[in-house]
């Protein structure tokens, strides 16, 4: 059986497309699998920048906390000199502040 020609050459050019996209898609999935690695390495990143800003609100709200405290102990003090001066002024004009 003599070879045809034109059989090796089709086969031939259909062994060339093949190995050209099987290059094509080693390329390609090499770059997904870059760009991949990438997004793993951009997620790690806002991972830890979460936990950082997790820290500092944290921080935020005890300090808010002890802020509050401290707001609330000044009214409270606030409140008793407002009653103290209300006592004494009473006192001087003669009036109690029980009668009306």
């Amino acid at each position: 059986m003599p070879e045809d020609p034109i059989a090796h050459s089709e086969l031939a050019a259909l062994t060339r497309r093949f190995e050209e996209v099987a290059a094509q898609d080693s390329r390609e999935f090499g770059i997904i699998k870059s760009d991949l690695t990438a997004v793993r390495l951009q997620v790690g990143n806002l991972d830890q920048k979460v936990e950082n800003l997790t820290g500092q609100v944290s921080a935020v709200n005890q300090r808010l906390d002890g802020l509050e405290r401290k707001i609330d102990g000044f009214i409270d003090e606030q409140r008793t000199v407002n009653t103290t001066m209300v006592e004494l002024l009473s006192t001087l004009v003669g009036k109690s502040t029980d009668t009306q």
